[in-house]
């Protein structure tokens, strides 16, 4: 008895124990989340550890993490948003799949000799793509309002409205009695009813509801009352055979406009990303290995014609409707692979004999594998396909550059720089190698050179061998850390200031012989709690003497930490917590010049 009742506990243990070792170890390594979470449940699967032998099970209450991802994604859409999207969801998507199913469908009809029926559903099947995967992926690179985002969700959207025709067509081409025309009449204007039903109560009632419950409830009742809202909307569309996630997204739109939008997303979003989290771990829990291993070069080759279809049937379309070649790619190859959809195809299909049930295991087993390499496509994909448009490089003339001092980098660092040394009557060499910039600088008067700091003929052109000092200050922190590091070896005459990111980098700029550098966000930190002080009631001579305080203790601190390096080969990346500040009545010189600095 208590074997059992402890059963079902150890289930979720070890759930959560795979979830929580996978997903950091991929996320570190760079693959991501659901490929960490994939691989979990291939672990725990019947084919593995065998945790639980009904992942079938598993896998149906746990679609309620799409559910509740389709619910949150409609917030994010009010209607006049959507309906600027329609030519993306009616063109792009209702083409998208009848191209892929009707590529797709020739595998199985040409090269495993099925029958025209089997191949037809098969390919419409594989047309779908995984709507969970792909939205976790935008989602965690923040890509929901990027071209290839927005094209992406638009194919998926009609993805999912696609699956109530495609199941109207397996009960067609099912042996033995065939739906009727007044039947199929009869189950889409039901469908059409249900829709708009939700649609008057969601743009009705919805908001009245809600301010209600926010006067008399408390917050665990607008939590139900979201939950409710969430499941009600995708039961009535399971109810006329559309998909529960379409319900869900449907009433999310409708309250993308309410003031109670992000009460709700607050409230959905645990339950969201544990639900999800949990559909990646039994999807890979649904893979069987023994039945990939009997038909492995079946599956291989079903898996790379299905990638490489949907990459060019998308990207070719998303090209001729106006797209460029970067957002082509990138829907290309987020679209690639098929959906859980699929799943609810192909077992409808076996039940009613249009496929044989060893098909339908071996395709449901071709749309597992093909989401277990869409992470790997993402990673490895990009720098191949993915190209920047070639930038024209101008001729640069550097013949009336004759300062003493150049400045390489010219964003928001390099001119800020610029203009104090301006004010002082100095005329830099200015260096960029970004032409928007350039052009946007002489738009203002001011003569900026186009140039790659990092190498050393542009230096030379650029009088470097003349000058007095060069002021680094470009990002990202390893181009800064290349430059200085030509410089010094070239020309170690030269004085070298350099812009840091952070403490780390600083410290990397000491090794390479960096004669000044200072951290981009420092001084600006420094002044943002000194004055936070004064406003929670410190006096402005004590709050400027914390500060002082703070910037010895840093420049302690990071010369123990250079000299450190410098003897041991090694660091400490320690942080020290200031003690509580001690008016001393003995200033020294070093309390001089960080009072200097803080005025």
């Amino acid at each position: 008895m208590h074997e059992d009742a402890a059963s079902p506990f150890l289930i979720v243990i070890a759930f959560l124990a795979a979830a929580v070792i996978f997903v950091p170890i991929f996320k570190r390594l760079g693959l991501g989340a659901v490929l960490g979470y994939l691989s979990a449940g291939v672990l725990l699967g019947p084919s593995a550890l065998g945790i639980t032998d009904e992942p079938e099970e598993i896998l149906h209450f746990a679609e309620l993490g799409v559910v509740f991802l389709l619910f949150l994604i409609g917030l994010e859409l009010n209607p006049h948003r959507l309906w600027s999207m329609r030519r993306d969801i009616f063109g792009i998507g209702a083409l998208q799949v009848v191209f892929c199913g009707a590529v797709m469908m020739l595998y199985p009809l040409l090269v495993l000799d099925r029958t025209w029926q089997a191949a037809l559903i098969a390919g419409l099947g594989l047309a779908l793509s995984s709507t969970a995967l792909v939205m976790q992926i935008i989602e965690e690179r923040n890509a929901m309002r990027l071209p290839y985002g927005q094209k992406t969700f638009a194919v998926l959207l009609m993805q999912d409205i696609a699956i109530v025709p495609l199941l109207a067509l397996v009960a067609l081409l099912a042996p033995g009695e065939a739906m009727e025309g007044s039947s199929m009449a009869y189950s889409v204007v039901v469908a059409v009813v249900v829709v708009a039903v939700v649609i008057a109560v969601g743009h009705y009632l919805m908001t009245p509801f809600f301010r209600l419950l926010a006067r008399f409830g408390g917050n665990e009742i607008m939590t139900a009352a979201a939950l409710l809202v969430v499941l009600a909307a995708g039961t009535a569309m399971v109810s006329v055979g559309l998909s529960m996630a379409m319900g869900a997204f449907i009433a999310g739109v409708l309250l993308a406009e309410s003031t109670y939008r992000h009460e709700l997303e607050a409230d959905i979003e645990p339950f969201r990303g544990l639900l999800l989290g949990l559909f990646f771990l039994s999807v890979g829990m649904s893979l069987n290995l023994p039945l990939i291993a009997q038909n492995w070069a079946v599956l291989l080759g079903g898996v790379v014609f299905l990638l490489v279809v949907k990459m060019l049937v998308v990207y070719a379309l998303v090209r001729a409707f106006g797209g460029d070649h970067r957002t082509a790619t990138k829907t290309g190859i987020l679209l690639s692979q098929g959906g859980e959809f699929g799943f609810v195809l192909f077992t409808a299909a076996a039940d009613q004999g249009v496929l044989s049930a060893e098909d339908g295991n071996l395709l449901i087993a071709a749309v597992i594998l093909s989401m277990v390499s869409t992470p790997f496509l993402i990673r490895a994909l990009p720098p191949l396909l993915v190209r920047q448009p070639a930038k024209t490089e101008p001729d640069e003339d550097f013949s009336d550059a004759d300062g003493q001092i150049l400045i390489v980098g010219f964003g928001r660092f390099g001119q800020i720089v610029s203009q104090m040394l301006l004010a002082d009557g100095h005329a830099p060499t200015l260096l960029d190698n970004d032409p928007e910039r350039i052009n946007e600088a002489r738009r203002f008067g001011t003569r900026v050179y186009y140039g790659d700091g990092s190498r050393l003929d542009v230096l030379r052109a650029a009088g470097i061998e003349k000058c007095r000092m060069v002021a680094v200050c470009t990002s990202p922190s390893h181009q800064t850390t290349t430059i200085v590091t030509r410089i010094k070896q070239q020309y170690p005459h030269v004085m070298v200031y350099a812009r840091a990111y952070d403490r780390r980098h600083a410290l990397t700029l000491f090794d390479n012989s960096v004669d000044y550098q200072r951290r981009e966000t420092f001084d600006s930190a420094l002044r943002f709690g000194r004055d936070a002080l004064v406003a929670l009631g410190a006096e402005p001579n004590d709050a400027k003497e914390t500060e002082i305080l703070v910037r010895r203790r840093d420049r302690e601190r990071l010369e123990y930490q250079r000299l450190e390096g410098l003897v041991d080969g090694h660091r400490k990346w320690k942080e020290v917590t200031p003690e509580p500040y001690v008016k001393r009545d003995d200033g020294d010189a070093d309390d001089q010049v960080d009072r200097e600095a803080a005025e």
